[in-house]
């Protein structure tokens, strides 16, 4: 009889315990599980093939974020071009006044720039996404950057918001997912430093 009690008290113990268990996992709240960057949800570090430079592989994040900054350049020149007097036209001026290859070769390395701070910026952990350009403030005051024509406006700065929505788009990162607005939260975040006037 001995022996059965004291088996019964473990039996009645080990239940007890795991009853116990059971009901403080319920109490606790389920942690939230960790969102992936937005480099990571854009590719990441996986290796691809670089349609621009044949022979070489790219991050799949990085040509991504190439992609939006390419087309988001293409959509400033085309709306400069046709907006003879528009604010983005001042602001981008001393770029678009480079001629031949020289304007190439510039707007190239403000492509690769922009691709350096987006990707650095947004979970790019690889050497290769290092950003070491101006600050924010810096680099969109024409005093310390000679490459800016103008201060830019909080309009000037939500159409530049609005082209890069639009590439993002042409890109396939559509208006109505979280990543695009996690993008805009980025660029959102950056307003305070870049609207100058």
């Amino acid at each position: 009889m001995r022996n059965f009690s004291k088996i019964t008290l473990s039996v009645l113990l080990i239940a007890s315990a795991s009853f116990t268990s059971c009901n403080n996992d319920d109490d606790e709240p389920t942690p939230e599980p960790v969102k992936a960057s937005i480099y990571t949800r854009l590719g990441g570090t996986t290796m691809v093939a670089d349609p621009d430079n044949s022979g070489q592989m790219i991050e799949k994040g990085r040509l991504s974020f190439r992609k939006v900054v390419n087309s988001t350049i293409g959509l400033i020149v085309a709306d400069v071009q046709a907006n003879a007097t528009g604010n983005l036209k001042a602001h981008f001026a001393p770029v678009l006044a480079e001629t031949g290859a020289t304007q190439a070769t510039n707007i190239a390395k403000l492509s690769d720039n922009l691709t350096d701070f987006f990707s650095f910026n947004t979970g790019g952990t690889n050497a290769v996404n290092t950003y070491s350009g101006l600050n924010m403030v810096a680099a969109h005051d024409p005093a310390k950057n000679p490459r800016m024509g103008t201060k830019s406006s909080s309009a000037d700065y939500t159409k530049f918001v609005g082209y890069v929505g639009a590439a993002a788009n042409a890109n396939g990162v559509a208006s109505n997912t979280e990543l695009y607005t996690d993008i805009v939260a980025v660029l959102e975040s950056l307003r305070t430093p870049i609207v100058q006037k």
